[in-house]
């Protein structure tokens, strides 16, 4: 903050963010939001003192309403309002803490137990990566079923909208080969239209059924 006594605010916004998100994620499996809350007040405290130091004369309800978002509705929200843009400075306490879970005893990513490997660190040799991402994000559970995957199991990844051509991200699900058997039949039966003979030919209308195109893990 000495190298930007004289800088814009939105400078030295853009050079503390970095910082501030930086060091919170290195730390997130060990501080505590109190830790966080209190190296906000600090950083508080020192911009208080920045931006008196570039306006002496002024009150302090002029400083708050010129740096912070306090009279406008916004809290205490450092930000600044120059060119219609608000570039705000993170806090410290918005990170969330993620506590760290103990490898379980003598195992190693390549023991075979691909299901505990992928849903802890979202990848293994073994497994394509978006099976092992997929896997992490449903906690090692079927989204059909929510049951856990076993190492036995077959898997497929599913299209939740039916479109195998819609690969986003969103639009995708893992599922035990049985349960994604019986969502695809539902949908099939979905779109089953039973109709009566056509009077004009005494013929009925053939029924094609959808082909599966989801591959399997």
């Amino acid at each position: 903050m000495k190298n930007h006594s004289a800088a814009p605010q939105a400078a030295l916004i853009d050079h503390l963010n970095p910082i501030i998100r930086g060091w919170s994620a290195y730390y997130s499996s060990q501080c505590s939001k109190e830790a966080y809350s209190h190296l906000d007040f600090l950083l508080y405290q020192k911009l208080r003192a920045w931006a008196k130091r570039r306006h002496p004369n002024k009150t302090g309800h002029w400083i708050a309403s010129h740096y912070w978002l306090v009279n406008s509705g916004g809290g205490w929200v450092f930000a600044s309002k120059q060119d219609n843009k608000l570039p705000r400075l993170v806090r410290h306490n918005e990170t969330p803490i993620v506590r760290h879970i103990k490898v379980q005893g003598c195992r190693s990513p390549f023991d075979g137990d691909w299901s505990y490997w992928a849903k802890r660190m979202g990848k293994h040799p073994e497994l394509p990566s978006q099976i092992t991402k997929l896997l992490k994000q449903q906690k090692g559970k079927c989204h059909e079923c929510g049951l856990h995957f076993q190492l036995s199991d077959l898997m497929e990844v599913h299209h939740l909208d039916g479109n195998h051509n819609h690969n986003k991200w969103g639009n995708l699900a893992l599922l035990h080969q049985h349960c994604h058997d019986q969502v695809h039949q539902g949908m099939h039966d979905k779109h089953q239209v039973a109709e009566e003979p056509d009077e004009s030919n005494g013929s009925r209308p053939v029924l094609q059924t959808s082909r599966r195109g989801d591959s399997p893990a």
